[in-house]
């Protein structure tokens, strides 16, 4: 991972100089603060052996709501707080479902992926939603605006990662995807753990959606879209282990930067935006079957 990004980077500073001013990278790391949120919450998800693939429609839906209630006015913190709120319960559903009932998470997220997008175009039939001209940016500048959102995803992420070595709930995710019989025996509430991961992404992507919410003047409800994938793929190429029980949070943020910067080089070197997808596809393909061939050799040893 380590070695494309640098080739990437240095492909972009022969070919296109201009990537590396300071407002178009601005701009990219703005653009990647939810990205990162979410990726944090979908790599705690694969640690703990499952998936969320609807992540995207939850985002897609916080930020609707999000937006329509700065539109009756209501403070921008009191809807960041509504659209994590809305997260959550949509978290705890897939978590009740998975946890409570023991259904397969591929399959109960598959549904409400489907249940979130098309409830949201039912209700909203593509209809976008127009902001207050002091939403956007938090009412600063767009450079000020920017920092901020940068430096709270990254002091969120920071946080998070310092959490995840000091506490010893998160090494509780950790005994669940590596055994989840075992960890049963040693006394974790596996049950109990596996609901609080699912209701944990559906914060990160209430609160992902309300940083993305303020960059732009209008609330798409599309704007979720593909993102489940985008994510996934960041953590995996960050090398969390799709078969769950290992993996550093930390190095999500190098598979966000890896991820974050190819559809922008691809247009930078006038290459069809429409590959990005395809190669967000190819690296989670390499990534589980890199996974793979690691744990046959695990085991041959």
């Amino acid at each position: 991972m380590a070695g494309t990004f640098v080739i990437l980077l240095l492909l972009l500073a022969v070919a296109a100089p201009s990537f590396f001013q300071t407002q178009p990278l601005l701009s990219l790391c703005s653009r990647e603060a939810p990205v990162l949120l979410l990726t944090c919450g979908i790599a705690f998800v694969i640690v703990c052996r499952e998936i969320d693939i609807s992540i995207g429609s939850q985002f897609s839906v916080c930020s609707v709501c999000a937006g329509l209630l700065c539109t009756m006015q209501w403070p921008l913190a009191s809807a960041f707080l509504v659209s994590i709120v809305f997260g959550a319960a949509m978290g705890a559903i897939n978590g009740g479902l998975i946890a409570g009932l023991r259904l397969p998470s591929i399959v109960v997220t598959l549904a409400t992926m489907v249940f979130w997008r098309e409830g949201l175009r039912w209700l909203r039939q593509g209809q976008f939603v127009n902001l207050p001209d002091n939403i956007q940016w938090l009412g600063f500048s767009q450079v000020v605006g920017q920092r901020v959102i940068i430096s709270t995803a990254l002091l969120l992420f920071a946080a998070l990662g310092l959490a995840n070595r000091s506490i010893a709930g998160f090494r509780f995710i950790y005994a669940i995807g590596s055994d989840r019989e075992s960890a049963r025996l040693a006394g974790i509430r596996t049950q109990l753990v596996t609901f609080l991961v699912f209701v944990a992404m559906g914060v990160f992507a209430g609160l992902a959606a309300a940083l993305n919410m303020v960059q732009s003047p209008q609330v798409d409800p599309k704007a979720g879209t593909g993102l489940e994938l985008k994510a996934i793929a960041a953590a995996v190429v960050s090398g969390i282990a799709i078969s769950g029980g290992r993996g550093s949070l930390w190095a999500v943020i190098a598979g966000v930067a890896l991820l974050g910067t190819i559809g922008p080089a691809l247009t930078h070197l006038h290459v069809q935006a429409y590959w990005e997808k395809a190669l967000q596809g190819t690296v989670i393909l390499i990534a589980v079957v890199g996974e793979h061939f690691r744990q046959r050799r695990r085991q041959g040893a």
